[in-house]
């Protein structure tokens, strides 16, 4: 175990970055399955809801006792995940609880009846991005009708992500694991076979290297009705060890409130090999508190691209009054710029007939001006003296 703790912490060390953020909450409700795309850096997300399952017949082997155990129960409570990521766009970190009151009556060795209310289920985890598809564009095909319209068949390659978790045992005794703290590994995948309909594949190892270990594999389909609804239709299948199999049928569907809170509501009809009828409702939302600033490349004083982080700590990032991408920016009005205009180098005598032309020119001023001058006085005097009888 001490082995399997440094592997799930050293995990966290390695990883790259890479964009995962959507303007759309990316919730894992309502279905059982997880994508391998992460919330991206900077988003808070809280994915809660209530259930009630009701199970008709469950049998196991405890190997501790040696014994057949049978019981049915009735059990209703709340989910809860939260969901981060910190360090990496790829990599979320995440919590998944669950709360509620269980009764079971058991038929087998003995009948007896016991309640519990409590934690049945209390696991952290972390999830990475290995790896994401890119598709054609086909909006932008304009030369050929054919190529515009047909399909990209890249899209049945999928994204990959892996998931590391740690199974604590700070549950009821009803839950509690005789093995103690147990792994949990899982592998992601994710079609989007259409702008519509996506395809998840979950294949899960819970409990692992534990007498009560388990695997199990999801598969769920959803399509989008409109912007806003979509529904889901998903089969999951339990392979156990000393459980017979089980194998889920759900369906549900989601409403997108807006783009950081949806509401969903799901039920699931339960067969396993003994026959029994079980069933489980469920219904719940999902919300985000958006944190996400987009990285960006500056250059620094040697003209090298350098990119720029997010800054501040956790909860400076949560609390900030001001958004990062909304910051002013000061303006600088600039000068007007006097040009300077370039005349032709001239010789001595240039300069000195261009130097007389002035002098003659300012001379011809001077002396227009007093004719001027003298010619008002003469007028003036002229008509003072002037005598109209005279002759």
């Amino acid at each position: 175990m001490r082995k399997f703790v440094l592997v799930f912490i050293f995990s966290f060390c390695y990883l790259i970055s890479a964009a995962q953020y959507t303007e759309v909450i990316n919730s894992k409700r309502p279905g059982f399955s997880d994508s391998p795309y992460s919330v991206g850096k900077g988003v808070y997300q809280v994915e809660a809801g209530f259930f009630y399952k009701n199970i008709g017949n469950y049998l196991y082997y405890d190997q501790t006792t040696a014994e057949s155990i049978n019981y049915n129960s009735k059990s209703y409570g709340t989910d809860l995940l939260f969901r981060t990521s910190q360090f990496f766009e790829k990599l979320e970190l995440n919590l998944d609880l669950s709360f509620g009151q269980e009764d079971r009556n058991y038929t087998r060795p003995t009948i007896y009846s016991e309640s519990a209310l409590g934690l049945s289920k209390f696991t952290v985890g972390a999830k990475y991005l290995v790896y994401s598809p890119t598709y054609t564009d086909k909006s932008k095909e304009i030369r050929s009708w054919k190529k515009r319209n047909s399909y990209d068949w890249k899209r049945l390659i999928p994204a990959v992500g892996v998931y590391a978790g740690l199974n604590t045992n700070l549950l009821t005794k009803l839950h509690k694991n005789p093995g103690g703290l147990s792994p949990k590994f899982a592998l992601f995948t994710q079609n989007d076979l259409t702008n519509k309909f996506v395809l998840i594949t979950n294949f899960i190892m819970d409990k692992t290297f534990t007498d009560d270990s388990e695997n199990s594999y999801i598969i769920t389909a959803t399509y989008s009705l409109t912007p806003k609804v979509s529904v889901f239709a998903e089969n999951q299948g339990f392979l156990r060890k000393n459980v017979p199999n089980d194998f889920q049928y759900g369906v549900g569907s989601a409403y997108l409130l807006n783009k950081n809170m949806q509401v969903d509501a799901a039920f699931r009809y339960i067969k396993d090999e003994r026959g029994d009828d079980s069933f489980f409702f469920g219904a719940g939302i999902a919300w985000r508190l958006d944190r996400h600033i987009d990285g960006y490349s500056t250059l620094n004083s040697e003209g090298k691209a350098t990119k720029d982080t997010n800054g501040g700590g956790f909860f400076s990032r949560i609390f900030s009054k001001k958004d990062k991408k909304q910051r002013k920016v000061k303006t600088v009005k600039a000068g007007k710029k006097k040009v300077k205009t370039l005349k032709p180098k001239q010789t001595k005598a240039q300069k000195r007939l261009e130097k007389e032309a002035k002098k003659k020119a300012k001379d011809d001023k001077k002396q227009k001006k007093a004719d001027q001058k003298q010619k008002k006085k003469d007028t003036k005097n002229y008509d003072k003296n002037y005598d109209p009888n005279s002759n």
